[in-house]
């Protein structure tokens, strides 16, 4: 049997970020330049708090989501130029979709922002096949697909003042450690985890990043969701759940969108690659 040693031209890292109790605490970068920014998941939770920040910065934003009156409810008042993409992220061709829309529009694509996600809880033995392969094709193949129509879009242009195109992922804590009850959903974001490093190291000679934000709970429709299945499994209310889940975290309180998108959009213009970035509550 033959052993190879790959030599890898940068190393990943994984940090980690507390955030204060306020969501202004996260952090928060401005860019000079209007950039051509294309955001998946875009029309609730973390997703549109990321999508409202970048327009509120004066790019260009692409929303891509399933529900056309939560994109249209975001930019409503937004002066900033964008585009509202209605595709769901598992769509055939929705990716090579989505990037030739901001192409044809805005002739490139300098960052990409893949928050489109879910989660399912059930124990092992009550995940069938359908909520395994949808957690998979939702959290690990729809970002690799986008990546996939990007890249050569990022490879063939220069982007001026910012050196750099930028692809960030929201991943999750469950990327970076084991939980009961959320098999699929954290096999799926260790998936994710681990095509944001190969990517880092292959894509890093051609001036593009990709970096990883994995935050604990957060106060999104998604994780209610998850809540409510607790207290359905267990018999005990949804506050009881609630509070004992927050007496746990870092700080004891579940992150906010606004915080994790602060963190995220820090990525953009920067040279860091390979970062997985778990982020915690403070106090």
């Amino acid at each position: 049997m033959a052993y190879y040693c790959l030599s890898l031209e940068k190393r990943t890292t994984h940090s980690r970020l507390f955030l204060g109790k306020r969501a202004g605490d996260g952090v928060k970068t401005t860019m000079a330049a209007s950039l051509r920014i294309l955001v998946t998941g875009a029309g609730r939770g973390i997703g549109r708090s990321i999508s409202s920040e970048l327009l509120s910065q004066g790019h260009r934003v692409a929303l891509c989501a399933r529900t056309s009156s939560d994109l249209e409810s975001l930019v409503e008042e937004m002066p900033s130029e964008h585009l509202v993409i209605v595709a769901d992220v598992l769509s055939p061709g929705a990716a090579e979709l989505a990037v030739s829309k901001v192409v044809d529009a805005w002739g490139g694509l300098d960052v990409l922002i893949l928050n489109a996600g879910d989660g399912v809880s059930a124990p092992i033995e009550k995940t069938t096949d359908e909520v395994w392969d949808r957690m998979l094709a939702l959290n690990a193949s729809a970002p690799f697909r986008f990546m996939r129509a990007a890249i050569p879009v990022m490879k063939s242009q220069k982007n001026g003042d910012n050196k750099n195109s930028n692809i960030i992922v929201i991943a999750s804590k469950a990327g970076l450690i084991g939980e009961a009850n959320v098999a699929a959903y954290t096999a799926s974001k260790h998936a994710v985890v681990g095509l944001v490093r190969a990517a880092a190291v292959e894509l890093a000679k051609y001036s593009i990043t990709v970096n990883a934000i994995c935050p604990d709970f957060v106060d999104t429709p998604m994780t209610q969701r998850s809540l409510e299945a607790a207290a359905s499994r267990t018999g005990k209310s949804l506050e009881d759940v609630r509070s004992a889940l927050e007496s746990k975290l870092v700080g004891e309180r579940f992150l906010t969108p606004e915080e994790v998108a602060h963190a995220a959009i820090a990525f953009i213009g920067s040279n860091e690659t390979g970062s997985i970035q778990l982020i915690e509550g403070g106090d």
